[in-house]
């Protein structure tokens, strides 16, 4: 059975991959990623702010001025909220590089692309063998139209691809007015490769205490529905590859995604919960159905399902959402 794809022109021998996560930062943990077969490793995001903050000065010199401008500090986070530093994030990249055989994709957080250029060419020479663009903006001012917001991830996509050689995916929010329209900008701007949806963490509010606290909710299987939406309409409409990340729990998650067009998937709920272990067995499960099913490739499967072996796939959308809506009871 030959279960063997490409993603970001990498030759992976399998669809499954370690989506970014603090899984990474344990060297124990990214050998049992190995062990269990993980096809590719994507590390936890080196984020904007932390970049910023190592521009500006190191904590140390902050705290000697901290009078002179503590408004400013406050914007950022405490430097014990970030898992690695910029530096510590470098060497960590080289050393799971050193430990698996795997490629290893680096990942940058952030929205204005300040200092991403930079770090992007370090962490291309860390060694890491692309990198995913974890472009997070939230536009809440009300003159931020959304023709703003798709230009400057473009910029940031162009400027940090001018500068390294090794690939660039980008990781998308599903809140996008035209996407398949900005999939096709992506790709001109430079992205080998869309990433298939972003999860955002929604804060909730504390009634008793008023406050908005942070909330984290792992993923499940049902949040794949709207990726494998997208990624049927993607498939082979852009010269990208495609990875859904956020939903893909069981064998079968995995097969559908590839039935609607992803060259790869990634997990990080799953592995958190059940350990990386579960990799082999999404794995197992996937191939065992393909052998029931007289599948002899994972080429053969791929796409299967993608609105482009509709003969219309406008109709097609329709009549499903009509059928739906008039079969409630």
């Amino acid at each position: 059975m030959d279960l063997s794809t490409k993603y970001l022109g990498l030759d992976l021998p399998h669809p499954i991959t370690v989506g970014a996560s603090p899984l990474v930062d344990d060297l124990d943990q990214v050998r049992r990623l190995e062990d269990a077969g993980a096809a590719a490793i994507v590390m936890h995001s080196l984020f904007e702010e932390q970049l910023i903050r190592e521009q500006i000065g190191t904590v140390e010199s902050m705290e000697l001025h901290a009078n002179s401008f503590a408004e400013a500090q406050s914007y950022f986070p405490e430097p014990l909220e970030y898992r690695l530093g910029p530096e510590a994030y470098l060497e960590q990249i080289m050393k799971v590089k050193q430990l698996v055989s795997c490629p290893v994709i680096g990942s940058l957080n952030g929205s204005s692309g300040e200092g991403w250029v930079e770090y992007a060419k370090e962490i291309e020479k860390a060694g890491a063998d692309a990198l995913e663009l974890n472009i997070y903006y939230v536009a809440k001012a009300f003159e931020v139209d959304a023709a703003l917001v798709e230009r400057r991830i473009l910029e940031i996509v162009s400027q940090v691809k001018s500068a390294i050689n090794i690939p660039v995916a980008v990781k998308l929010s599903p809140y996008l007015t035209a996407l398949r329209n900005f999939a096709v900008s992506l790709v001109k701007a430079g992205a080998s490769g869309l990433v298939l949806f972003n999860r955002f963490y929604q804060p909730d509010i504390d009634i008793e205490e008023l406050e908005a606290v942070p909330t984290l909710k792992l993923s499940d299987s049902s949040e794949l529905l709207l990726r494998l939406r997208w990624t049927a309409i993607l498939h082979k409409q852009i010269d990208a590859s495609i990875a859904i990340t956020g939903g893909v729990h069981t064998g079968a998650d995995a097969i559908k995604a590839v039935m609607a067009g992803a060259d790869s998937v990634q997990i990080v709920s799953a592995a958190l919960q059940n350990g990386p272990e579960v990799i082999k067995t999404i794995r197992e499960d996937m191939k065992a159905w393909m052998q029931k099913k007289e599948y002899e490739s994972l080429t053969q499967m791929k796409g299967s399902m993608s609105l482009l072996k509709s003969p219309n796939p406008e109709a097609f959308e329709r009549a499903n959402y009509m059928r739906i809506l008039a079969g409630w009871r």
